[in-house]
């Protein structure tokens, strides 16, 4: 009996311990829906979820974006969708994306992209969107968000299951190394597209990729990059939970209007803080410009009052302090 490709064993293990966590949906047998662009993380995950979810009782279906950036996108969108079909999958779709300006370009072109893979959940009543994202894009994720100064949040980067845009996101790989999926897609005989944006210097994202995460595992060894993505895991459970608690103190915090500053006084900075900003994000300022400078101008409404004016977030939204509540003013 020939044995079984360790990086093929990898993954086929990871997507068969994924599909059984995933809630139930109305349809029988349940869908997941692969999302693969045809680099080797994605490809590899496509296939070895074609062989795992059949086996698991689970259709398995596929999605492959166009986001119309680069020369022959079409044309790659399509050799995607052929190859699935020759695995079996079914739907198989390439979803053409116009990708907007807001943001910066990876930005437009994430939103664009989780967008059109949310519909295509819905439409097929998918229990989950399987996405290829390694232990390295974990790790490159945590050093981006030290960058930006970010908290606990930022740092627990990707997780492993998550609601967006009505439809559920999947990462079975987190705690596979990028290199067992190109290992995976040798074996198996596939050749994966190379992104030129994964070596696009003028992305952020690519820099690390190329320069900071090398330099790293040269200063403290090959273990720095699992030990990155574990502390995301750590810190995704202490924050998880301490989400929850700051759901429980917001909604004794509110008021007719607002939020009392008296109860809020009450709270642990930790949980104040984690109050301040889920509220803000109910008054519509949008989370991703909702940043620590505006959650700490809040607080400062709370915990140094001195008479200040209103404090403004994104979005154009003002809040203030009145009669011992915060409040969002009248526009």
């Amino acid at each position: 009996m020939t044995r079984l490709d360790p990086s093929i064993a990898a993954i086929r293990a990871a997507i068969r311990t994924l599909l059984p966590t995933l809630p139930e949906v109305a349809a029988r047998p349940p869908m997941v829906l692969v999302a693969c662009s045809g680099g080797a993380d994605s490809l590899a995950l496509a296939a070895c979820a074609a062989f795992v979810a059949p086996r698991l009782g689970w259709r398995a279906g596929l999605v492959t974006v166009d986001h119309g950036l680069q020369e022959g996108s079409a044309e790659r969108a399509g050799q995607v969708a052929s190859w699935a079909r020759t695995q079996g999958f079914e739907p198989v779709e390439v979803a053409t994306v116009e990708v907007g300006t807001a943001g910066g370009p990876e930005a437009a072109a994430r939103e664009a992209r989780y967008a059109a893979l949310a519909g295509a959940a819905r439409r097929h009543d998918a229990a989950a969107v399987l996405l290829g994202h390694t232990r390295d894009d974990q790790a490159e994720t945590v050093l981006l968000a030290l960058a930006r100064g970010a908290g606990p949040r930022g740092l627990a980067g990707m997780p492993t299951l998550r609601e967006h845009l009505g439809a559920r996101f999947a990462r079975p790989l987190l705690d596979v190394p990028r290199e067992t999926c190109r290992a995976a897609c040798a074996a198996l005989g596939l050749t994966p597209w190379e992104d030129p944006h994964n070596t696009d210097p003028s992305y952020a994202r690519a820099r690390v990729r190329a320069d900071l995460l090398p330099a790293l595992v040269t200063a403290l060894g090959e273990g720095v990059v699992a030990n990155l993505a574990r502390t995301a895991g750590l810190l995704a459970e202490d924050t998880a939970y301490l989400d929850e608690l700051a759901e429980a103190a917001l909604a004794r915090c509110r008021t007719p209007d607002g939020l009392s500053t008296a109860e809020l006084g009450k709270l642990p900075a930790a949980l104040r803080t984690r109050v301040l900003h889920g509220w803000a994000a109910e008054l519509g300022a949008p989370r991703a410009a909702l940043s620590h400078r505006h959650v700490a101008a809040l607080d400062a409404l709370v915990t140094t009052w001195h008479g200040q004016g209103p404090t403004l977030l994104p979005g154009g939204i003002a809040v203030a302090r009145r009669d011992g509540e915060l409040a969002a003013a009248p526009g």
